[in-house]
């Protein structure tokens, strides 16, 4: 890891602020497909019992995100953000989010470094550390555990949602250098039906007819691996017309 500096005066750090209306009407949007979000706005609208969580989150800076970064300062929380990912956040949902008076540091095409900067800004609050973590990918848990263990002891618990970060967790949990409770959400039946299955099945071939403007029908697809994630790209393929091959190791994946 790169040794970086933490700004506590920097407020936000994002591509080009002048995109924040553009990302607004698309969070606006965004809002109507994600009805558990709206409902908890409106289940405790004005008792904030988010109130003294100071979240530092590290997920991919994208609308949909931008939605739960809303969705947990209405709630009361105090939460500042990076991406998990130097390639995925949506510029212009980032400058919502500043724009809105959230801290955010991120940008689409972060060098490594600069994404380490990133996951600096998001620890402190003012002269506190956080006391939750919402993780993806595990660089923020691993990043406090490494550089700022005595934060640990304000921690009350860890999310990790992707099959990367929560092997790291169990890694830390078998040599007994976990300090803090940590949920696995990627194992959660939502995430790995509705995210894992059926979000890949929508999003794979969209994703790849965007990104190299070709028709997917007579191609030979292969997909490594067969779980919920091989199975939800195996169908998106197949049903824009690929010929589809599937290899996978484990016995029961592969059934």
């Amino acid at each position: 890891m790169s040794v970086t500096t933490q700004e506590k005066d920097l407020s936000y750090k994002v591509k080009d602020l002048s995109q924040a209306e553009w990302g607004r009407q698309e969070i606006i949007l965004a809002e109507k497909e994600m009805p558990g979000l709206m409902a908890l706005r409106q289940e405790y609208k004005g008792k904030k019992p988010l109130a003294g969580a100071r979240i530092a989150g590290s997920l991919h800076m994208t609308i949909q995100t931008a939605v739960l970064i809303e969705t947990l300062t209405e709630l009361g929380a105090e939460v500042r953000w990076s991406s998990c990912n130097i390639f995925s956040t949506q510029d212009h949902a980032a400058a919502a989010i500043a724009k809105a008076g959230i801290p955010v540091f991120a940008w689409k095409g972060e060098t490594e470094e600069e994404y380490w900067w990133c996951i600096e800004q998001t620890i402190f609050f003012g002269d506190k550390g956080p006391n939750m973590i919402l993780d993806d990918g595990g660089d923020l848990t691993a990043y406090i555990h490494e550089k700022y263990p005595k934060l640990l002891s304000e921690i009350r618990g860890i999310s990790e949602e992707t099959t990367t970060g929560v092997k790291s967790l169990y890694k830390l949990l078998k040599k007994g250098e976990l300090k803090v409770p940590a949920f696995n959400v990627n194992d959660s039946v939502t995430k790995s039906k509705f995210d894992n299955l059926y979000g890949c099945r929508e999003s794979l071939a969209d994703g790849i007819k965007r990104a190299t403007d070709v028709m997917l029908a007579g191609k030979v697809a292969l997909v490594c691996g067969f779980g919920d994630v091989g199975k939800g790209s195996a169908a998106s393929l197949r049903n824009f017309g690929a010929r589809v091959i599937v290899t996978e190791i484990d016995p029961i994946c592969a059934l």
